[in-house]
């Protein structure tokens, strides 16, 4: 990050500036030429329109870099809002899959007490049973849809 501003701020202190086909360097309130000091033999007119170009480059810079922060702010928080699209889809997932287990569960055991009840092989002690253990399988089902609505 460090690096980033002293980068910033050295092309911001000395920019290069092309006015009619040449090339200047702007360094605080000096212009470079060639390599060479050539402020005080310009006009007031040319330096003032390469110190008017400089500020337009350094605007645009400035901008520039606004810009580009801006849309990696974006691209950011699209990458969070991704992360979380897809983590509220997995807990919708795991909650669609504990009700498809707790329904399977109570049909079986439901289909299980049911041929018992038919055959005539449950005493009144074990059809009490069997109706505590078919609510508990009743109320893991309701627990696992309440658990997917909310997801």
């Amino acid at each position: 990050m460090i690096v980033f501003f002293l980068g910033l701020g050295i092309t911001v202190n000395a920019q290069n500036v092309i006015k009619d086909g040449k090339v200047y360097e702007v360094k605080g309130k000096s212009i470079f030429h060639k390599g060479e000091d050539i402020t005080l033999s310009l006009l007031s007119g040319e330096k003032a329109d390469i110190f008017k170009t400089h500020k337009n480059l350094v605007k645009e810079a400035k901008a520039a870099e606004k810009a580009k922060k801006r849309a990696e702010k974006a691209t950011k928080n699209a990458e969070k809002a991704k992360k979380k699209a897809e983590k509220a889809l997995k807990q919708k997932q795991k909650a669609q899959d504990q009700v498809n287990k707790a329904s399977r569960k109570f049909d079986q055991q439901q289909d299980k007490y049911q041929k018992l009840k038919n055959s005539g092989k449950l005493s009144p002690n074990d059809d009490a049973k069997w109706f505590k253990k078919l609510n508990g399988y009743k109320n893991n089902l309701e627990k696992a849809r309440t658990k997917l609505n909310r997801a």
